[in-house]
């Protein structure tokens, strides 16, 4: 299983970085295509389509993802779009959240299609503008998530006693998400000064919520931590509705492709929309 994950690691990384760094934004957003349409066949799969109906459902997403792509949203994105999908992913996650897993069962499939499809389509497009708008404001949104999902395992296994949401994901703890907003905060605070000492092709996430004062760095990186965490119970609240352990097997060792971008879901769209805010 080890050498499973490492090998997958290795290669996405083989594929990530050259696209990640390119002068356009183009690459990155060809191949987080490829992998958006991977995760709308995954969350057809989850709510109990076949394997043609979750093609469609992946076509469907494809297709949303080109008109975006050439209306050129990730140049000039309808200024409601972030506020909207942002305020959205705060409502349906916490009522998700709140009614368990039992409630999302009882969702209309269309409905759960709907949901699962626009948060995919509107992740593409954030990333992509994310790139457009630089490397390093991009990385800047990613390592968040990441850090936060490291600062928590690290934090949780050492002092973790109270659970989280032990119906939806019982390894998961308060104690681990504290942990993670305080490796967020931290790097937050290392990323601004790196900002103001080496040159970069953008200012990061964090600089840029800085220049309206400490106090809104503090209350929105901790907010955008806490969001991640919520993309990922969202996720494992599907998952065992669907009575599945992962998304897929699409990624040896890793699971599939919503496993690994679960956190994403939610942080990339309201980071777009804290930075349009300032």
């Amino acid at each position: 299983m080890l050498k499973q994950r490492v090998i997958t690691a290795l290669v996405l990384l083989a594929l990530l970085l050259p696209a990640l760094l390119a002068d356009t934004a183009e690459p990155l957003a060809g191949l987080s295509l490829v992998l958006i349409a991977a995760g709308a066949w995954e969350w057809g799969r989850l709510n109990g389509f076949a394997m043609r109906g979750s093609l469609r459902v992946a076509a469907l997403c494809v297709m949303l993802c080109l008109y975006a792509w050439s209306a050129r949203w990730a140049y000039a994105a309808p200024a409601y779009v972030w506020s909207i999908s942002g305020s959205a992913w705060v409502l349906v996650a916490g009522w998700l959240i709140r009614n368990g897993v039992e409630r999302w069962a009882t969702i209309s499939r269309v409905v759960r299609l709907v949901v699962g499809v626009l948060a995919l389509w509107l992740t593409w497009v954030a990333m992509y503008q994310a790139k457009v708008i630089g490397v390093n404001f991009l990385l800047s949104v990613l390592l968040l998530v990441w850090m936060a999902d490291i600062a928590a395992y690290f934090s949780g296994r050492a002092f973790g006693r109270r659970k989280l949401a032990p119906a939806i994901s019982p390894g998961k703890s308060w104690e681990g998400v504290w942990g993670g907003m305080v490796g967020v905060l931290l790097m937050a605070c290392v990323w601004i000064w790196v900002d103001t000492q080496y040159a970069v092709d953008s200012q990061s996430l964090y600089t840029r919520l800085y220049s309206r004062g400490a106090p809104f760095l503090v209350l929105a990186t901790l907010f955008l931590t806490l969001m991640s965490v919520a993309g990922d119970l969202v996720e494992s609240l599907v998952k065992r509705s669907a009575g599945m352990k992962d998304s897929s097997q699409l990624l040896p060792g890793h699971g599939g492709v919503l496993d690994r971008v679960d956190a994403l879901l939610p942080a990339l769209p309201l980071a777009m929309m804290l930075a349009q805010s300032v």
